[in-house]
């Protein structure tokens, strides 16, 4: 979707892209312990699942089959702000980091919620 004028282009699937790409970056960069290695997989598993989500409602057979996906969309946005309070709690050196993919996990968590809302009716 684009704006008249100063145009910003809104792609949302590349955006999912780009966050499930900035948590494998980033769960990169986590110390591997007892405590973090679950935290990691679950986060990987959440904040890449986002965008394949997207993709499948994308390519929705029907409007039913659309809000379900984009629900998932919304859980897993959810589920990964959770994993990254988690992750800053037990590696407080990665707070900062933490904090921006909280700010887009949440973003993408709203967006979803505005498009399901406004199919729903």
């Amino acid at each position: 979707m684009t704006n008249d004028g100063n145009s910003k282009q809104y792609d949302l699937e590349e955006r999912t892209a780009k966050f499930g790409e900035a948590i494998l970056l980033f769960t990169k960069r986590i110390p591997k312990t007892v405590v973090t290695t679950p935290m990691i997989s679950q986060l990987v598993r959440s904040g890449t699942s986002v965008g394949a989500n997207y993709c499948e409602a994308d390519d929705a057979e029907s409007k039913k089959d659309f809000v379900h996906k984009i629900g998932i969309c919304k859980k897993e946005a959810r589920e990964s702000k959770h994993w990254l309070r988690m992750i800053a709690v037990a590696c407080p050196e990665l707070t900062t980091e933490c904090r921006a993919l909280w700010q887009e996990a949440k973003e993408l968590n709203l967006i979803f919620n505005a498009i399901t809302k406004k199919i729903r009716g």
